[in-house]
């Protein structure tokens, strides 16, 4: 199945959907399965929906989490790092690893 059948036939289910979230659920989609039967079905479309659904908004939510915490790092204002500040800054990079996987499903060397 082509990315453009896919944006079709989620454009279908669900009209509401504006392009870009159309296009980023083509793409998590398509980037974990390319079964053209599992994703002709709906059910089983559906459940691959959910799946890059939750996978994103988890990895959003640690991105978040992440963010408040560079804020933090960055108002310190300092020049040498503690240890919590470099273990902050590899969760930030690893959070950063997985949000990239999660769009092209090639595990990240970090």
């Amino acid at each position: 199945m082509t990315c453009q059948d896919l944006a079709k036939r989620i454009s279908g289910l669900r009209p509401d959907l504006s392009p870009v979230d159309v296009a980023r659920l083509t793409l998590m989609i398509l980037a974990r399965n390319n079964d053209d039967v599992i994703l002709s079905d709906d059910d089983a479309l559906y459940a691959e929906w959910r799946h890059a659904s939750f996978r994103l908004e988890a990895a959003s939510d640690q991105h978040a989490a992440v963010a408040v915490e560079l804020e933090r790092l960055y108002e310190d204002n300092r020049v040498e790092f503690s240890e919590e500040q470099l273990w902050t800054l590899l969760r930030a990079v690893k959070v950063q690893s997985q949000l990239l996987e999660i769009y092209t499903e090639q595990t990240q060397l970090v």
